[in-house]
């Protein structure tokens, strides 16, 4: 359906009017409800039937709006649908406010209408219709088939009144129709800035009428970001209004439980609703019903369309309906509604910040003494978004201009610890730039702004603008908070890190040592530096301190930071132990937002680990968490820890579908690590693949010296993959001193890591490299080391070489052992992308193995060797490329081509391509 009228995000919802026209017009009718919360666009979908009928010129339409006033007038709603046909009718209107309407005369009207062209009828808001006339109406819509040539379109708050009807429940805007409406309505300030556009899509969570009106109440100045925005926004109140127009029939004592409802809300954390036991004592004390208490709060039904119990809480059916409830009530009972759950709250709640946080509800005003009480309060062990939310109403009870500054910029860090990064940076843009001086705060606001700007900018911005707010940060933090400045420099550090700055990472950790700092991260930073200086011994040591210091920490910070230290040293199974401590801490405690990163560094360790499985289980978490959370880095990050599994695990799709995410939010944003580790996890399936001179290519660059390398912290763990892949591809000797240096260079740091596996990587890269009378003892060098360490990927890896090598020397017979042990290895650790590649090698080597899949199709005439040339020419290789693949000369490749070309009956590469590709 074309509408004229443009509806972002109803594709779906408008095809379905239009399969209701497109019966109407072959002469059938039918019956649409169309249902949903004010705001979410009920009216805006009738009017696009409406439009689209009309500029058809199929029919007349009879398109009505009801109206609230006339809800007790029978048949009011009736009489206003006739009114609205464009020409004369066999029942006049006047004549249905007089002696009514019968469901069956209205039926037979409907029909009438429609027996010369097609009629439709739109009725908006149908549930603020009189009974009679909706009664009448869901019949006529119910008795409304084939041959009828009328269809109704309702629209009503719900479908209650319309019950056996179709019906289509309109949801939010996902987040890409609500940017383009804001964008619509936006349109003359082109430079929006995105904290205020992130603000109001968040205040707006999908309501089309909501979005539009906040735009509508801010100016150009706000809308840009160069003043600030009111808070609470406004522009929500023709929504409000709607919402509180449904309780208008609710009688007194309802009103006054459901006004008491939406106050006890406020102290709670967002969407978790409101206390049952405490409604009850307050409506108790109110002297509201028993019977009525017990129908609503502990009901099964609660007030159908209004509120709901799930245990003992109790939920509004949709969240504005609360705002609109304190909305709409009179001030004086509103304050009463807060000053009674205040008195309460004092009583029974164990800490005095609810109670603290009903009585500034409660404030006509600013209160100095109260804003302070709130502050003093809003401590742990509260909820970081309780906090925030208590340090808000603080800010804005302050009467001076320097305590509302910094109560919002603490605010603004309890948001961004409770995983609330929009909320945060709104409540940024509320730190006035220069508050004043009449008060002395502890630590200013412009220092904490900045602390909390660097650790947003940490995990969704550019690392090197993070590196350098953090750095400014802990400037301004020292002489005030030296604990929280440390924690700006190592955060500062973390940012180089993930940047690729070696030099920028050692220079903040030097930093941290000039301040006081907790005992016991003076390991940490004496033993990286040790590392970094080429002192290994020391630095283990040191970093293994940290590790043992760990072992009685429950400080998620400090328990990343031993995860930390001990990826640094290769002890991959010391990593996944804290970092299984570090996300279990995490999980009980908080904050939300470490939730990401401990996910992060888990999975990453659980690679170096080689539990592929597990890694790939806590990157799809982490992804979760990181997007509600809005770390787009993080995400990022996910993503290359995704396709470094999908290397293994497979399918190659998968692979360079996470890869290409996360070089697309790499680059923007500098994150040299995640742009390392999805360019190896491309190179790691083309190696699987056997597309060994692609691999070279891609893998050159992360470990040469030069402006293009690939992250310190990564370069050597790729260098044997890079190593099996130049030497595969041909180049052995032509690159022959640049692959002995590099493997020299990884002898080096082998011999001064205690990664396990790293001595079997050793001695198979001198197998690669080294003369044929030599490689087979380093061979068996390798697999003897790959006994000690474990681990079935890294050896089944080993065993394919071997077995490549030894049929490469026509020692077919010995081959099929080392290649049978890799294709066991490979299926127990599930690396399906590897799979196929030692299958394959042992099917050449002679050796029947089970195809993954039969072929059906031209090319099941195919030996499994010829089957295989097939797909690599069909992929573009030359006979020569192919060759290196399969370990097996050119001139072999071209005998079994021609074999190809008769059975296929076809003369050339580009048939055969076209072939291979309609294959089933």
């Amino acid at each position: 359906m074309h509408s004229p009228l443009r509806l972002y995000g109803r594709s779906g919802e408008l095809a379905m009017v239009e399969t209701l026209l497109g019966r109407l017009a072959q002469g059938d009718g039918g019956a649409l409800v169309v249902t949903a919360p004010p705001g979410l666009g009920r009216s805006a979908l009738l009017d696009a039937a409406a439009e689209t009928h009309r500029a058809r010129n199929r029919g007349p339409v009879l398109h009505v709006t009801a109206v609230p006033a006339e809800r007790r007038l029978p048949h009011s709603g009736l009489h206003a649908l006739l009114c609205s046909a464009p020409g004369p009718l066999s029942v006049p209107p006047e004549r249905v406010l007089r002696s009514g309407l019968t469901p069956e005369t209205l039926l037979t009207l409907l029909r009438e209408t429609g027996a010369c062209r097609p009629v439709l009828v739109c009725v908006d808001d149908a549930h603020a219709w009189d009974p009679a006339s909706r009664e009448a109406l869901g019949f006529a819509a119910r008795r409304l088939g084939a041959g009828s040539r009328a269809a109704v379109l309702i629209a009503s708050a719900d479908e209650t009144s319309f019950a056996g009807l179709p019906a289509l429940r309109l949801g939010p805007l996902d987040d890409e129709a609500a940017a383009c409406l804001l964008e619509r309505c936006t349109g003359k300030v082109p430079d929006i800035d995105p904290v205020v556009r992130a603000e109001l899509l968040r205040e707006a969570a999908g309501n089309p009428r909501l979005l539009a009106g906040l735009v509508g109440h801010l100016t150009a100045d706000q809308l840009a970001g160069r003043t600030v925005l009111p808070f609470p926004l406004p522009g929500g109140e023709s929504v409000l209004d709607a919402h509180a127009a449904r309780l208008d029939g609710l009688s007194a004592e309802t009103r006054t439980l459901l006004l008491l409802a939406a106050a006890a809300q406020e102290h709670e954390p967002e969407g978790t609703g409101a206390d049952a036991g405490l409604l009850l004592r307050a409506g108790t004390r109110a002297g509201l019903g028993a019977t009525l208490l017990d129908r609503v709060l502990f009901g099964p039904g609660g007030i159908p369309g209004v509120v709901e119990r799930a245990g003992s809480r109790v939920h509004f059916s949709h969240p504005l309906l609360g705002r609109a409830v304190l909305r709409h009530a009179p001030p004086a009972h509103r304050r009463a509604a807060h000053d009674l759950l205040a008195a309460l709250l004092g009583r029974v709640s164990a800490h005095p910040l609810p109670a603290l946080v009903q009585r500034a509800c409660a404030a006509p005003g600013p209160d100095a003494a109260l804003a302070g009480a709130l502050e003093r309060a809003a401590t742990a062990p509260r909820p970081h978004a309780e906090r925030a939310a208590a340090l808000t109403r603080a800010a804005l009870l302050s009467t001076d201009e320097a305590d509302r500054a910094a109560r919002f910029a603490e605010a603004a860090e309890h948001a961004r610890l409770a995983g609330d990064t929009g909320r945060a940076r709104a409540l940024l843009t509320r730190v006035a730039a220069d508050p004043g001086t009449r008060t002395i705060r502890p630590v200013p606001a412009s220092a904490l702004t900045r602390f909390t700007r660097g650790m947003l900018a940490l995990r969704d911005g550019p690392a090197t603008d993070a590196h350098e707010a953090l750095l400014a940060a802990a400037a301004g933090l020292t002489p005030h908070d030296p604990a929280r400045a440390v924690a700006a420099l190592l955060a500062a550090a973390e940012a180089a890190w993930a940047g690729g700055d070696a030099i920028a990472y050692l220079d903040a950790l030097d930093r941290v040592g000039a301040h006081p700092h907790d005992p016991a991260v003076a390991p940490y930073l004496a033993g990286v530096r040790a590392v970094f200086a080429g002192r290994m011994a020391e630095g283990h040591e040191l970093l293994a301190q940290c590790l043992r210091a760990a072992e009685a920490d429950e400080d998620p910070q400090a328990l990343l930071r031993a995860g930390a230290c001990a990826l640094v040293v290769g002890e991959a199974e010391s990593a996944c132990r804290a970092g299984a401590r570090a996300l279990a801490a995490v999980r009980g405690r908080g904050p939300d937002a470490l939730l990401a990163h401990a996910l992060e560094q888990l999975a990453y360790a659980e690679l170096r680990a080689g539990r592929h499985a597990r890694a790939r289980a806590h990157a799809l978490e982490g992804l979760h968490a990181a997007r509600r959370t809005g770390q787009s880095n993080a995400t990022t990050h996910l993503h290359a820890v995704l396709a470094l599994t999908a290397s293994v695990e497979g399918p190659a799709e998968a692979c360079a579908a996470h890869a290409d995410t996360a070089l697309a939010g790499a680059g923007p944003h500098g994150l040299a690590q995640a742009a390392t580790l999805a360019t190896w996890a491309v190179a790691r399936a083309d190696l699987a693949a056997g597309r060994t001179e692609e691999a070279a290519a891609r893998l050159a660059p992360l470990v040469r010296p030069g402006p293009r390398h690939g992250h310190f912290g990564i370069r050597m763990l790729a260098l044997p993959c890079y190593v099996e892949a130049a030497v595969l591809a041909g180049h052995a000797g032509e690159w022959a001193d640049e692959l002995t240096d590099a493997v020299r260079e990884f002898a080096i740091w082998t011999g001064r890591t205690v990664d396990p596996h790293a001595p079997a990587q050793l001695a198979r890269c001198r197998a690669l490299l080294g003369p044929a009378d030599e490689a087979e003892a380093r061979y068996a060098e390798a697999l003897a080391h790959h006994d000690r360490a474990g681990g079935d990927f890294e050896r089944a890896r080993t065993q394919l070489l071997y077995g490549q090598w030894l049929r490469r020397r026509r020692r077919t017979r010995e081959a099929r052992g080392p290649l049978r042990d890799a294709l066991v290895g490979f299926e127990r650790c599930s690396a399906r992308a590897w799979v196929d590649r030692a299958a394959g090698e042992l099917r050449a080597a002679g050796e029947a193995v089970e195809a993954p899949a039969a072929d059906s199709g031209p090319t099941a005439a195919l030996t499994p060797q010829q089957q295989r040339i097939a797909r690599c020419v069909a992929e573009g290789a030359t006979n020569r490329e192919v060759a290196r693949r399969l370990s097996v000369s050119p001139r072999t490749v071209d005998h079994h081509l021609r074999n190809i070309f008769a059975v296929l009956g076809i003369r050339s590469r580009t048939e055969l391509a076209r072939v291979m590709d309609r294959r089933p």
